[in-house]
């Protein structure tokens, strides 16, 4: 397990990475500084063309919440801070409507220097109420992906999709997003929402975040819909571990894709 330490100096490589004014390999990094560097750094490249990542903080036994919803504490104060680091590294964050409605994120930058990513919610059927806070107006983009005809707010920008098997092609989701300008891209939740773009196979990597914590019963962290019947058949994906403080997370790379975005831009690091 490696751990990380975003210094400042380390922050502002990042952004510059994100800008395209720099890169992640070059420099003199103590070791945790190079680790921090390896895991954030392929969120930050703009250079490889259109990413989708995924992100989902969870206790030691794999739940997401309690038995009464509540999620707020899953994540230590170390995981928070990540995935605000992932928000300031992306162009948009995506969240199913159950996820506004119950859990009524901001999806914000509030832990690190960055700017917000767009706000974007896949609702097929229209539920999310037009003053959801997700919805407010604070600079950052506001986009809604559903089926219907349902009117927003002006400034709220709307991406109609036809509905299959009750809900939104995640291909398609995804499709649409990156012609409006949003090449990187997380999905933050929920557990559904990522698990149908994990299934899809449309992610690059996957972080899992877990938290020293056992709640013993709730919510699981991901339940594909096409679940491997075998254990040969199974997801294995290449993943680093990093030591956050509180929590630990995983970086799973999904992709050849993925794996290509953590080499060196320049040679040997």
């Amino acid at each position: 397990m490696q751990g990380i330490n975003v210094t400042p100096k380390v922050w502002e490589r990042l952004l510059a990475v994100k800008a395209g004014r720099s890169c992640t390999c070059c420099g003199a990094w103590t070791a945790d500084e190079r680790s921090a560097l390896a895991l954030y750094g392929p969120l930050a490249r703009r250079d490889l063309g259109p990413l989708s990542v995924a992100q989902i903080g969870q206790s030691l036994d794999g739940r997401i919440a309690t038995v009464t919803g509540d999620a707020r504490d899953v994540s230590g104060p170390d995981g928070l801070a990540h995935l605000h680091r992932m928000r300031a590294l992306v162009d948009g964050v995506v969240i199913g409507v159950r996820t506004a409605l119950h859990d009524t994120p901001r999806l914000t930058v509030r832990m690190c220097d960055g700017a917000d990513p767009a706000r974007i919610v896949i609702d097929p059927r229209g539920r999310l109420p037009n003053d959801a806070p997700v919805l407010q107006e604070n600079g950052a983009r506001r986009i809604v992906v559903q089926a219907v005809g349902m009117a927003r707010p002006k400034g709220v920008e709307v991406i109609r999709i036809d509905a299959e098997d009750g809900g939104l092609p995640p291909a398609r989701i995804i499709e649409a997003l990156n012609a409006a300008g949003l090449r990187t891209l997380m999905i933050e939740g929920g557990g559904i929402t990522i698990a149908r773009f994990l299934d899809a196979g449309l992610l690059a990597h996957l972080h899992v975040a877990i938290a020293p914590l056992l709640i013993g019963g709730g919510p699981q962290g991901l339940t594909l819909p096409s679940p491997s019947e075998t254990l040969a058949h199974a997801i294995r994906p290449d993943c680093c571990v990093y030591s956050l403080g509180s929590d630990v997370v995983f970086d799973c790379a999904l992709t050849a894709r993925a794996l290509e975005a953590r080499a060196p831009l320049h040679g040997a690091a």
